[in-house]
């Protein structure tokens, strides 16, 4: 089972920005993103021209996912 945990690398460290799940021991995988807020469109195999038709479409469901009652499904 995977369970992403977000934090900072700094310095040759990486500092946790949350509790770490609860093992003694674990294989962990880091992704390094390039920078807060950008994604990079062409390694999902889309356009800038598709993410705005993406983003369109799902923006009719922004209102429900903001709900709080929807915090439930964000939960371990």
């Amino acid at each position: 089972m995977l369970q992403t945990v977000e934090g900072v690398y700094h310095e040759g460290k990486i500092e946790l920005l949350e509790p770490a799940p609860d093992v003694s021991h674990s294989r962990v995988i880091v992704t390094f993103l390039l920078s807060e807020g950008t994604v990079d469109l062409p390694s999902r195999g889309i356009d800038e021209t598709q993410a705005a038709d993406l983003r369109a479409r799902l923006r009719t469901f922004e209102e429900d996912w903001n709900r709080p009652e929807m915090d439930v499904y964000d939960a371990d």
